[in-house]
């Protein structure tokens, strides 16, 4: 298994109630009925307000590298990560556990 964490940042400026911001996260909520490489599926906004923290998060898992691969290239999920690109910066951690 291949657990998959994203953790999501807004840029300055932008708002977590804008509507092009509850689109992209309302994306990622659906994303784990929509690609069936995923085994386990989770995300949500952080709920701290600390300076070093994220303000969105993805936590979820497939099987190998190949489904890891297969939920990269998913349409659904080029879509949402697309939303993102317009107004956040993200890290991402692949690690087998």
């Amino acid at each position: 298994m291949i657990r998959h964490l994203v953790l999501f940042k807004l840029n300055e400026g932008v708002d977590r109630d804008e509507p092009r911001v509850q689109a992209a996260a309302k994306a990622f909520f659906e994303l784990g009925d929509l690609v069936p490489e995923l085994e386990f599926w989770e995300c949500a906004w952080n709920i701290t307000d600390r300076p070093i923290a994220y303000d969105f998060a993805i936590n979820s898992a497939v099987a190998d590298a190949d489904s890891l691969k297969s939920y990269i290239e998913h349409p659904a999920h080029q879509a949402a990560a697309g939303q993102w690109r317009e107004f956040a910066t993200w890290i991402i951690a692949d690690y087998p556990f």
